[in-house]
């Protein structure tokens, strides 16, 4: 079997690249010499014009249909929070629609998030092996399928295990397209794509709500009740969508038939000098756990576990914190929409100055500190509707600052790991790991707390504040340690200046700086 001959072009420039930055840095010991080879290295396979075009043509191509794929994926796992509204469970009524006893609504929100972390990394290791861009339409054509069930559920055990397997088909979904995104984009770069990825999450949210709006006013024989139609309208589209991305999404930039051989060459060569040591590396389980061998690991796993009870709270709550300030199930979505469009807008103003200065802790910080005020003074109001206007402010702080962290904190973590294995399995059990929060958010969320729900707002407010000091202390942690590699080489280089073909072990290379 030939091999592609851009591959064997970007195989060996960067093998060229490599010998030389071994050998420069063998022979030289002035520091201003070995700070310039360093930075030749990283920027010697840039050509400006040529890198814009092909990112250009990046977000053109993949892009679009990824935030889509993402849209669909949050609708499917958000969509309860819009159907409860509508009547379906109705709190503690046991006579009404799938007749829920006390209780059991939140069975059903909380038993996604089981499987959701107990398949996700082995489904993204299948999703490393086959490549994303397979995988990911086909689990997408799973979550839609189960989204069509939940139309045909008569009763309590119907919907409970259709959420379970809609959490195994959702697992994995994040982190392949976190990865995917790694292979295709520079360190610089990926902030602001995940951001755009990710805004279809609050564009879903946001749209849900007019979505459910709209569904709730069909007048229809054909089902028993109007939240069915819901599901019917999400899980088909679903489906069919998956069906275009399986044929559409490239394999990897060495397959993108939209590519020709000098942009394929180039985009080998921009991940290998700036996101992986090596690219698209076959996948070995036993290298790949030694992520778990890093202490900075489980810093950033403390920090999606803040993240995670915030996040699904928002997520999946919205309505209902909502429904203290108004009371038809009409007005209530729609005063979902504006704090979830405006969470948007704030993502990408985040991510894009994040990739701008270089820098992701102070935004990562700072979406935590947005976190904790909004949930305080929504928890503070004894009267909301005497203070309608500061009550619904809270609203839109509790979306700002749920968006940024999120993708700010995937960004950071997959900056700081070049080896490709390593990376998926660290994004395979943090993302899932904010998500299991999820159990934490639907059991605070008691029905006999509402409207003001009290203790789920303080709760949730406390993980906010948690995770601010701990991600602004790994932060700083990270520039201390920048500061004293610094010092102990007689150099001043920073992330930007060591290309990731050098770094395929981490700290444990003397030249490894963190990605801040």
């Amino acid at each position: 079997m030939s091999k592609d001959p851009s591959l064997v072009r970007a195989d060996s420039d960067s093998a060229h690249v490599q010998k030389g930055a071994l050998s420069s840095h063998r022979v030289s010991n002035d520091v201003e010499s070995s700070h310039v080879v360093l930075s030749e290295e990283t920027t010697a396979v840039i050509d400006s014009a040529a890198e814009k075009a092909l990112c250009r043509k990046f977000d053109l191509r993949l892009l679009p249909v990824l935030a889509v794929m993402y849209l669909f994926n949050a609708l499917d796992k958000g969509n309860l929070g819009n159907a409860q509204t509508a009547g379906l469970s109705k709190g503690a009524l046991i006579t009404t629609d799938l007749n829920f006893q006390p209780g059991q609504y939140n069975q059903i929100v909380g038993i996604f998030f089981v499987p959701y972390v107990l398949f996700a990394p082995p489904l993204a290791m299948l999703g490393k092996k086959f490549g994303p861009a397979r995988v990911l339409p086909l689990l997408m054509f799973c979550f839609g399928s189960f989204t069509l069930l939940n139309a045909a559920t008569t009763n309590f055990g119907g919907i409970f295990a259709l959420r379970w397997f809609l959490g195994i088909a959702e697992s994995a979904f994040f982190p392949l397209v976190i990865y995917y995104q790694t292979t295709f984009y520079r360190r610089g770069e990926l902030a602001r794509r995940l951001a755009i990825f990710y805004a279809a999450s609050n564009i879903a949210n946001a749209f849900s709500g007019l979505l459910a709006f709209g569904v709730f006013q069909i007048k229809s024989n054909l089902v028993d009740h109007p939240w069915r139609w819901l599901f019917i309208v999400e899980g088909s589209v679903t489906v069919c969508f998956s069906m275009f991305a399986f044929f559409y999404l490239p394999r990897s930039a060495a397959e993108a038939r939209f590519l020709n051989e000098e942009e394929k060459a180039l985009a080998y060569r921009r991940i290998q000098v700036d996101s992986s040591s090596v690219v698209n590396e076959k996948f070995n389980l036993k290298e790949s756990l030694k992520i778990f061998k890093r202490p900075t690991t489980y810093g950033f796993l403390i920090i999606e576990i803040c993240l995670g009870v915030p996040l699904q709270a928002v997520s999946l709550f919205l309505p209902q914190i909502v429904q203290r300030l108004v009371s038809d199930t009409v007005t209530i979505n729609l005063y979902t929409v504006a704090p979830n469009i405006t969470g948007a807008v704030m993502l990408l103003i985040l991510a894009f100055t994040s990739d701008g200065l270089r820098i992701r802790f102070p935004f990562v910080c700072l979406g935590f500190a947005f976190t904790f005020i909004g949930f305080i003074i929504y928890a503070a109001l004894p009267d909301v509707h005497a203070q309608i206007q500061v009550a619904y402010f809270a609203t839109f702080m509790m979306c700002w600052g749920t968006s940024a962290p999120s993708v700010l904190l995937s960004t950071w973590y997959n900056n700081n790991v070049a080896h490709e294995g390593e990376r998926l399995t660290l994004t395979s059990v943090g993302v899932p790991l904010a998500n299991l929060m999820g159990l934490v958010a639907s059991y605070s969320f008691q029905e006999k707390d509402a409207p003001k729900y009290a203790p789920a707002l303080i709760t949730t407010a406390c993980f906010g504040a948690v995770g601010c000091l701990v991600a602004g202390s790994l932060g700083l942690f990270m520039l201390w340690d920048n500061q004293r590699r610094n010092r102990r080489q007689g150099v001043k280089l920073t992330a930007k200046d060591v290309p990731t073909l050098q770094l395929r072990d981490g700290p444990r290379v003397e030249e490894f700086r963190w990605f801040l």
